[in-house]
C-alpha cells in the first residue's frame, strides 16, 4: 500500500476479528479461520458447512422442529452458526459479496488453484532474482493457494524453496 499502513490494522487482537478493509483477502481468510478457531473450533465449522434447521418425521413428513424439542447438539450448532454469523459480520459488510469477488464462483476458483497449482510446480527463480524476492513470490503463491483449500505438507514446502533456488545457491542448500 502506498501510504505503508497495515491491511489489519485493526482487529489485530485475540478478542476482536480481523478487519477485512479491501486488501490481500487470501491472508484475512486464514486469518479469519485461525481467530474462529481460536474462539473454538466448531465455530469455523459452522462457516464451512451447511446449517440445516432440526426437522422431525411426523405422519410420515418431515417438518421444522418446534426450538422446544431442540437437543443439546441442535442448541449448540445453532449457537456456533450464530456466532460465526456475528464475526462475520464484525469483520466486513457482505460476506458472500467478498467472497465472490475476490475469490469468483467455483468454476473461476477450480480454475485459478489449477493456474496456482502449476505456477507452484513450475516455480523457479529467476535470473536476477533476490532470495528475499523468491521468498515473497512463493509465499504469496503458498497464501493464495491455502486459500483456496490447498494442503501443505512443511518439508514439501520447504524442499520445494531449496529445488528452486538456481546454481548460486545449490552450495548453500547442500550444506
Amino acid at each position: 500500500m502506498a501510504n505503508n499502513q497495515l491491511s489489519f490494522a485493526e482487529g489485530a487482537s485475540i478478542n476482536r476479528p480481523p478487519l477485512f478493509c479491501g486488501d490481500n483477502y487470501s491472508f484475512w481468510k486464514v486469518r479469519m479461520k485461525i481467530f474462529m478457531e481460536s474462539v473454538h473450533r466448531s465455530i469455523w465449522q459452522a462457516v464451512v458447512t451447511d446449517y440445516k434447521v432440526p426437522t422431525k418425521i411426523i405422519n410420515g413428513k418431515q417438518i421444522e422442529k418446534p426450538f422446544e424439542d431442540w437437543d443439546q447438539n441442535e442448541i449448540r450448532r445453532a449457537e456456533n452458526d450464530a456466532k460465526a454469523l456475528n464475526i462475520i459480520h464484525s469483520s466486513l459488510n457482505t460476506w458472500e459479496l467478498i467472497k465472490v469477488t475476490y475469490e469468483g464462483t467455483p468454476e473461476v476458483r477450480r480454475a485459478r488453484k489449477n493456474a496456482l497449482i502449476q505456477e507452484y510446480e513450475m516455480f523457479r527463480m529467476g535470473q536476477g532474482e533476490t532470495i528475499m524476492d523468491v521468498q515473497k513470490r512463493f509465499t504469496h503463491i503458498v497464501n493464495n493457494l491455502k486459500g483456496l483449500g490447498k494442503k501443505f505438507d512443511e518439508e514439501e514446502v520447504n524442499v520445494k524453496i531449496l529445488k528452486s533456488l538456481n546454481r548460486k545457491w545449490q552450495p548453500t542448500v547442500t550444506k
